[in-house]
């Protein structure tokens, strides 16, 4: 999911490079949002994972 917000970030400065401002601002949004979303299951796996209190396996 994060390098889906990636390829929003890049499209969006591309557009915004050739002067499209209404699509860099519509791929700008899209892309913070599937990082917001990623950050968000991210903190959750962590919070998951400590609270099932898993050792690593050596």
């Amino acid at each position: 999911m994060l390098s889906w917000s990636l390829t929003f970030f890049i499209f969006a400065l591309i557009a915004a490079l050739f002067g499209f401002s209404g699509i860099a601002a519509g791929a700008t949004e899209i892309a913070k949002i599937l990082f917001l979303v990623f950050l968000i299951a991210f903190v959750i796996s962590l919070i998951s994972g400590a609270i099932r209190g898993r050792r690593p396996q050596a």
